[in-house]
């Protein structure tokens, strides 16, 4: 007779568990308190901090290899490296946004946006320029909805 391994189990049993639990066993295995953020992050990187604790974390050459890859990526700038990579577009990328009758073309670079020839790092910066007034820049350009999801 095989012990059987309790890990899949707990893990399945995270879809279920109520909230309050969820961020109570967020302490426990984290010792810190919960993140404010929705509950699929909770169940996911409660997930794997489950089979981390249960079958041992990534091994060092691993994380290495995957801090020289960031680095590659943002050239070590600890700014770039908290924005996600895949929320941002191509570079390339044209975002046309027509305000009070005339159209303005920003395109995507890989150090930020260039408008009207010149280099800006936010869109923000560029909508303000437009406008006048203060806008999120990925709102202004419908990248991202002004409301949040629930």
């Amino acid at each position: 007779m095989t012990k059987q391994d309790p890990i899949p189990a707990r893990l399945a049993a995270l879809k279920t568990t109520p909230t309050p639990e969820l961020k109570q066993q967020w302490r426990e295995l984290f010792n810190s308190e919960p993140p404010p953020f929705n509950r699929r992050y909770l169940e996911s990187r409660l997930a794997y901090r489950i089979q981390e604790l249960a079958y041992g974390g990534l091994k060092p050459q691993t994380i290495r290899r995957l801090e020289r890859l960031g680095e590659e990526l943002d050239g070590g700038d600890r700014k770039k490296s908290g924005v996600r990579a895949d929320l941002m577009p191509i570079v390339g990328t044209r975002l046309i946004r027509e305000w009070q009758g005339v159209e303005h073309v920003v395109t995507v670079t890989a150090d930020g946006f260039d408008w009207q020839g010149r280099p800006y790092k936010s869109l923000s910066a560029i909508a303000r320029a437009i406008t006048g007034t203060r806008w999120n820049g990925w709102v202004f350009f419908g990248l991202k909805n002004h409301r949040r999801r629930t």
